[in-house]
């Protein structure tokens, strides 16, 4: 996808990092309870060329991750991005400083996984990461208590809001996150790539 700035000027889009190696119905389903409970105008998946805390080995090839995002999410307020292959970043306060850059006008919200949240901490200059949009953390079953007890989560406690904020939270200066709990899809890349070595197939055939 070519963005296009003024296109997005005042517009609420949530971002969704990741590998999408493979995507899976808990990606889509945070997607939808963005767009719905932050009124949202669009999701955007940043497909990751690479990530640096992984082994590039574990990688399909970025074409076919990209496919199978866009078979995946279906929708057309879900838009699947290249951003960061077409801009040669790697790190996501890169991404985020890049866009924010581009897009001066659009209100931005980082979206994770619980499961993120337990590991931010370890991600490069994730206090830029914070400082400079509002998270949205969505819950991954089993991960909860590592997710709210972990480094990351515990310096940025004073700027954590309750869920009821999270219809406003676009519109927040950041530091501000919330955590939302009602997600309880226990789908994982890592263990659909175990059960299904040829996902790529089962995800992309039409």
């Amino acid at each position: 996808m070519q963005e296009t700035r003024a296109l997005f000027d005042d517009l609420r889009i949530g971002l969704l990092g990741g590998s999408f190696n493979p995507p899976h119905e808990g990606h889509r389903q945070i997607s939808l309870i963005g767009l719905k409970k932050m009124n949202l105008d669009y999701v955007w998946w940043l497909v990751t060329p690479g990530n640096p805390q992984k082994k590039l080995a574990d990688y399909a090839d970025f074409s076919s991750r990209m496919a199978a995002a866009k078979a995946c999410a279906d929708h057309p307020r879900i838009i699947i991005s290249d951003f960061e292959q077409r801009h040669g970043l790697t790190y996501t306060a890169h991404t985020i400083q890049t866009l924010k850059t581009k897009f001066p006008k659009t209100r931005f919200v980082w979206m994770m996984g619980a499961d993120n949240l337990a590991g931010f901490h370890t991600w490069r200059d994730w206090r830029l990461i914070a400082d400079n949009l509002p998270i949205a953390v969505f819950n991954r079953p089993g991960h909860r208590v590592a997710c709210l007890q972990s480094p990351a989560a515990q310096t940025l406690e004073h700027y954590r809001l309750p869920v009821t904020s999270i219809n406003r939270l676009p519109d927040l200066k950041a530091p501000a996150w919330i955590y939302y709990s009602n997600v309880m899809n226990t789908q994982s890349s890592t263990s659909i790539r175990r059960q299904n070595r040829d996902w790529i197939t089962s995800l992309t055939k039409t």
